[in-house]
């Protein structure tokens, strides 16, 4: 697959025919005109027409292949060149894009996700950022003394009151 990546170029289809090319090994070109995230599985479509549901192709990334591929929403707007495995999923053609060599031409130079993106929580950037709970008796024992630090010596205190 990936020697296919470097020599394709001058074979590359359109993704108007990636329905015909299903079963095989090819590399597909278009514009990337969206791209979209499922909010319950945090996967990432790359889809090629205004309506995914009447286009005749699109590009999966899964959460766990993020790290391999880069920030894929760099893409949208982008003419780009995939090279994969041609599959068929609900009627529709699909690659699923898992590593970055599988992109070539300047889409083959995708940033890194940003540190603080997490795959797991399907693309939140909390990552890394916590707090901490407070103390719960700090102003107790800072009473239980019986000083004032500011007035330098504790008053006396009658017992009857």
């Amino acid at each position: 697959m990936l020697l296919l990546g470097a020599g394709c170029a001058a074979e590359c289809h359109p993704m108007t025919e990636a329905p015909k090319l299903i079963g095989g090994t090819v590399c597909i070109t278009g514009t990337v005109v969206k791209v979209s995230q499922s909010q319950r599985s945090g996967t990432h479509f790359l889809n090629f027409c205004a309506d995914y549901r009447d286009c005749p192709f699109s590009v999966v990334v899964f959460p766990r292949d993020l790290a391999h591929v880069g920030d894929v929403r760099w893409l949208e707007g982008k003419v780009i060149e995939i090279t994969g495995r041609m599959k068929e999923y609900k009627g529709k053609a699909e690659i699923v894009l898992n590593d970055v060599r599988q992109l070539s031409g300047g889409a083959a130079k995708l940033p890194l996700l940003p540190k603080n993106y997490d795959v797991e929580r399907r693309g939140n950037f909390s990552a890394g950022t916590f707090s901490t709970a407070k103390p719960k008796r700090s102003k107790a024992k800072r009473r239980r003394g019986g000083t004032d630090s500011s007035a330098g010596e504790a008053e006396p205190t009658d017992p009857q009151q």
